[in-house]
């Protein structure tokens, strides 16, 4: 029986990402990973030859799979607002998750802190700059004057509501997040139409 190459990759990098997740990049080591993965050690060094080449892969995986989800939860029909407004619920029912540890990028992030020359602190960097660049995209499409900056301010409404729903397990962070955006974008400006 021949294995494919591409799903045994797939395989260990679901693996990664879940324990990773669930535990923290320093906890867990590739003998668990590879475990998970259903793979041998040898196997998971074929297709990754260290650790942290291995987390890159993880967190270039999770910011797609991440930045996807809250593209769903937006939609694309409706105001800058109301699409916010869906972002925020979509946080709160995540929140209800028994499988919710926080935002991983945070974690992440928090966790390399002291390496940052660590490859994955830079797709951590990228997917956090794409979603700011796809709020601020949002937000000029529904003719807000300063969407880059409007999207720095709701970036930091929303991983705020993150790192609290994470501390104190109350979704009711993620309301007041939506509320306060609610507030800054009905007091920003906007282009005139013509």
């Amino acid at each position: 029986m021949r294995h494919d190459p591409a799903q045994t990759r797939r395989r260990i990098i679901d693996a990664g990402l879940d324990l990773f997740y669930s535990a923290s990049i320093a906890d867990v080591g590739v003998d668990q990973i590879a475990a998970t993965a259903g793979v041998t050690k040898k196997t998971l060094y074929y297709h990754f030859p260290s650790k942290d080449v291995l987390v890159t892969a993880c967190y270039e995986a999770r910011a797609d799979a991440t930045l996807g989800r809250y593209r769903a939860w937006a939609g694309s029909d409706g105001s800058a607002v109301e699409r916010l407004e869906r972002v925020f619920a979509g946080v709160r029912g995540y929140v209800d998750s028994p499988r919710f540890f926080g935002c991983g990028f945070m974690r992440a992030a928090s966790e390399l802190a002291s390496k940052q020359d660590h490859p994955a602190c830079g797709v951590i960097a990228r997917y956090k700059h794409a979603f700011e660049a796809w709020l601020a995209e949002m937000l000029a499409a529904d003719g807000y004057a300063d969407p880059a900056r409007l999207a720095r301010q709701v970036i930091v409404l929303l991983d705020g509501c993150l790192a609290h729903v994470m501390f104190h397990r109350d979704p009711s962070y993620a309301e007041d997040a939506a509320r306060a955006a609610r507030r800054l974008l009905d007091g920003a400006e906007r282009v005139p139409a013509h």
